[in-house]
């Protein structure tokens, strides 16, 4: 047997990946299980966004190769989005990179900046990918508290103290996944100057800006932002659209053209239908927002009762998919899931998926009809 790379001694499969075959071989068994666990949107996208698909595959040059940037209308409205909702201005042709995925752009940011034995500094808890696509590069991550005491918020002058000689990027998630935590212009402010005096690129990874948020932020919105910052976003969450993997990257020309000399490296353009969607859904109405978080409203609401079955407490000034949720004391995480999956049938995601500081807590998803988050209260 061929020996594998090294660098993937490193790293698991995705908790997520290998937790959902224990949950559907369950389901196979019989089981009536209630996935509240992944937040991958049940509802449709936009129905000019599927319409603008389908009109794209009459045209001659939907089937070609296509441009590595994007085609101009789809940067261009790009910009538009991010000027009309975010206050930012970006130039179309050389601050506007689309993606496919966000996921994927936080391992071309990586490649792009990366050596080997760089440091990246992390939170904790966040995004399991972020450490992960560290460790694939053989950089060392360097995981920051977030804690509830400080409102999940990086403690700046501890950061400060550290030796960050060899930490070429910080990943930041405002608003914050998992507990849902809003940014503002304060931690911005203070971030930006700490990138700027320690020669540290910052990336706010922002998908989930207009879930239960009616005062969506840019860390590009803040003066100097561009010089040290670059921002992920996503189609995702905000229109329906997780399986057309459309992202984007924002920032300064000098970093967008690094990173896209790895993708132009590794893909041969996105699909002109998927860019064609994504244009409709970018130019959508406020009555989009409106009509999407109404929905999310109602859902929130029977979590939270769930959640209070639970014995748990949440904040419910929190944002985006998810309730995040605090366990009684003297419970661990993956001990009350399990329980819960084995008594109750349902599934909800352990907080140590997203780091040490996790444990005590559980996430539990949106995503999910009304009928069936009334079931999972029932059951408990």
């Amino acid at each position: 047997m061929i020996a594998i790379a090294k660098r993937l001694d490193s790293v698991e499969e995705y908790y997520f990946s290998k937790k959902l075959r224990e949950v559907n071989l369950l389901k196979a068994k019989g089981k009536p299980i209630l996935n509240l666990g992944v937040g991958s949107p049940d509802l449709s996208p936009p129905d000019e966004v599927v319409n603008a698909l389908i009109e794209s595959l009459k045209e001659d040059k939907t089937h070609q190769y296509q441009s590595y940037q994007g085609i101009p209308k789809l940067r261009k409205a790009i910009s538009d989005f991010y000027k009309t909702h975010y206050a930012v201005n970006v130039n179309p042709l050389t601050e506007v990179l689309p993606l496919m995925g966000s996921k994927s752009g936080i391992m071309h940011i990586s490649m792009a900046f990366l050596d080997k034995g760089d440091q990246v500094l992390i939170p904790n808890p966040g995004y399991p990918t972020y450490s992960s696509v560290t460790k694939l590069l053989e950089a060392e991550p360097i995981y920051y508290d977030l804690n509830e005491s400080n409102n999940w918020f990086p403690d700046i002058e501890t950061l400060k103290k550290q030796d960050l000689s060899k930490v070429k990027l910080m990943w930041i998630n405002y608003p914050h996944m998992p507990t849902g935590v809003k940014g503002n212009k304060v931690l911005f402010k203070s971030l930006i100057t700490f990138a700027k005096t320690n020669n540290i690129i910052i990336i706010n990874d922002n998908p989930y800006s207009f879930i239960l948020n009616d005062t969506p932020e840019s860390i590009l919105n803040i003066e100097g932002a561009k010089e040290v910052c670059l921002e992920l976003n996503s189609l995702s969450k905000t229109f329906n659209m997780a399986g057309w993997r459309m992202g984007m990257l924002l920032g300064a020309h000098d970093n967008l053209i690094q990173v896209l000399k790895v993708i132009s490296n590794i893909d041969s353009g996105m699909f002109y239908g998927i860019q064609q969607g994504a244009i409709a859904a970018l130019k959508c109405s406020e009555r989009w927002y409106l009509n999407l978080n109404t929905i999310y409203e109602k859902r929130r609401n029977l979590v939270w009762e769930l959640a209070d079955k639970l014995n748990c407490t949440y904040d419910k000034t929190a944002t985006g998919l998810f309730v995040w949720a605090k366990l009684p004391p003297l419970c661990k995480s993956e001990e009350f899931i399990e329980k819960l999956l084995q008594d109750n049938n349902i599934f909800i995601t352990p907080g140590t998926v997203f780091g040490t500081n996790g444990e005590g807590y559980v996430r539990i998803s949106l995503c999910n009809r009304t009928e069936l988050l009334e079931e999972a209260i029932k059951r408990v």
